[in-house]
């Protein structure tokens, strides 16, 4: 059996993972991050990835790294990640150093894509997109069979796109309307406030404003809740229109969503799909599935093995 480390380094937490060349996870080995400075990461990485490297007599083939932030492929080094604060961060030559084999770094979205694509919902397509709905958006489209990576390794950001450039909520990055800002978990809080004027005695209202979370608005709103309902429906629809620009951008075959808000299931995606048939009209309605990613917390280490395995993410 051919066996490769993935590894998903998130900013709160890394999982390292033995994957089999079939995508299967034999083990997996998670550290809580707590301190973001780059020696403090490079340590938390190579412990757990030591901790996976024990559970196997196999030979390893390499190492893959899935990290927030745009990645310089050929060296793995880190040019530019607000989740850690690092420039130029040398991530792949510090852990080729440590373990002596191949290290592979890329983004972890696009890893998580790449997971997703091989071992997950996407398998047998050409044309797919992947979205993760959490706190933030992140994502990655596959187009022709190939991860579509762009000039310097940056296409895929589908979150940064501004589908409300005038009147959504300002965005992480700095913009207004950026489909994170309008349809992550974080976008479902802040409908949530919006629209909370209309609804003063709204039970949602009781909780702290630091304590109300995405998944408490949802399960309101499945409720019958008139103020969830409407937050949610506001959320959907900011949601809808970034998938159909996805279908107008690249015409994928299957557009999976994950991460945290996917955990819906049929409520988000009945919620979706009739919008994004509305908002589509170059091509016939309903061309692009839209589903639920299958491979849930497991796509980032799936799709950084996956690409220890091919020697890169463009390989």
């Amino acid at each position: 059996m051919a066996v490769a480390i993935g590894v998903d380094l998130g900013g709160s937490h890394v999982t390292a993972a033995l994957v089999s060349d079939e995508g299967i996870i034999h083990a997996q080995h998670e550290l809580d991050i707590t301190d973001r400075s780059f020696d403090a990461v490079i340590a938390s990485v190579s412990l757990v990835i030591h901790g996976a490297m024990k559970e196997t007599k196999e030979k390893i083939v390499a190492i893959g790294v899935g990290s927030p932030g745009n990645i310089e492929a050929r060296s793995g080094s880190v040019l530019y990640s607000p989740n850690f604060g690092w420039e130029n961060a040398p991530l792949g030559e510090r852990l080729r150093a440590a373990f002596n084999l191949p290290v592979f770094v890329g983004n972890d979205a696009r890893c998580a894509t790449l997971g997703e694509y091989e071992h997950g919902i996407g398998r047998g397509t050409k044309d797919f997109a992947l979205l993760t709905l959490g706190t933030g958006v992140g994502g990655g489209i596959v187009a022709g069979g190939r991860l579509v990576l762009g000039n310097r390794y940056g296409a895929g950001e589908i979150g940064h796109h501004q589908i409300r450039p005038t009147d959504g909520f300002v965005c992480g990055c700095g913009k207004i309307g950026c489909l994170e800002a309008q349809a992550s978990g974080t976008g479902l809080i802040r409908h949530a406030f919006a629209v909370a004027p209309s609804f003063p005695r709204s039970a949602l209202l009781d909780v702290p404003r630091e304590k109300l979370g995405s998944k408490k608005i949802r399960k309101a709103a499945q409720a019958g809740d008139l103020h969830a309902m409407t937050a949610w429906k506001n959320f959907c629809s900011d949601l809808a229109i970034g998938l159909a620009n996805i279908v107008a951008f690249t015409n994928p075959q299957v557009i999976a969503l994950g991460g945290g808000v996917s955990t819906a299931g049929d409520f988000l995606l009945d919620s979706v799909r009739p919008r994004v048939d509305e908002l589509t009209t170059m091509v016939p309605k309903g061309t692009t599935q839209i589903v639920a990613a299958t491979l849930g917390n497991d796509a980032g280490q799936v799709g950084a093995a996956t690409m220890a395995f091919r020697g890169g993410l463009q390989a």
